[in-house]
């Protein structure tokens, strides 16, 4: 299915009946990926899910977002299809997405529980090592990109900011790219303790992007959470395990 929100091209599935169940997915992802959990829960529950601006078949956002930009796209997309009440799963970025939707004032919505899998949300500690490393970087990018430098050397920024950069940024559009940067930088550890809905935390222990330290973390900070952990599963444990994965979703979410 196809919408328009705000002038963006929405791609989005809408598919079941019954209670709702949200579904957001993680950074430079789409909604093909969660087809094993369309079909596990669409039978029993409405499965709606749309792919964000800038990743899938939705169009970027105009200019660089952040986390609440996306929280603004979800709010108006949800009014869109007339949704006041539901459960969600978010992967990895959206579980950002859900952190800041759920402090959000006179909230529209009733969320009933919540799945987080390999969820973000938790800024890593940076070593001494790596905070030197920056402070290098950055200094040498001020000086490679002075006039007369950047004439003389004109790729050397991009070409260093290739071998600094994830691939997520190395691989994303301008736009995307400074996306990326803003979401990447913002701590959402305070907003953890505000989920007040059962939340089901499942998580791969070999997950390197997202560590299972912070899902550790969140099962403490949460008031009502449980934590599942998918052996051996890294960054994507509801692929890696779907039969673990889609077993528990069933249980917890009916």
């Amino acid at each position: 299915m196809v919408t328009k929100i705000d002038d963006i091209s929405v791609n989005y599935i809408d598919v079941g009946d019954g209670d709702v169940i949200l579904l957001l997915h993680g950074w430079g992802s789409n909604i093909t990926l969660f087809d094993g959990i369309v079909k596990t829960l669409s039978p029993n529950h409405r499965v709606v899910a749309p792919d964000m601006p800038g990743f899938g078949k939705t169009s970027e956002p105009p200019e660089p977002w952040c986390v609440d930009d996306y929280v603004n796209f979800i709010t108006k997309f949800l009014n869109y299809l007339n949704i006041e009440e539901f459960s969600v799963l978010v992967h990895s970025f959206g579980g950002r997405v859900l952190f800041k939707l759920n402090v959000r004032e006179e909230l529209p919505f009733v969320i009933h529980k919540a799945v987080l899998i390999d969820s973000a949300g938790i800024m890593p500690k940076k070593t001494l090592k790596q905070k030197l490393s920056l402070r290098i970087y950055k200094a040498a990018r001020c000086i490679m990109s002075t006039k007369v430098l950047h004439f003389l050397y004109p790729d050397a920024v991009e070409n260093m900011r290739k071998k600094r950069g994830s691939a997520d940024y190395n691989n994303a559009t301008p736009i995307m790219r400074n996306t990326l940067v803003k979401v990447v930088n913002e701590d959402l550890e305070p907003l953890v303790s505000k989920l007040n809905c059962p939340v089901l935390l499942i998580w791969g222990d070999a997950d390197t992007a997202t560590p299972i330290s912070d899902a550790e973390l969140m099962e403490r900070l949460i008031p009502d959470a449980g934590l599942v952990v998918c052996e051996g599963a890294g960054h994507y444990s509801f692929l890696e395990q779907p039969a673990k994965v889609h077993g528990v979703l069933k249980a917890f979410l009916g």
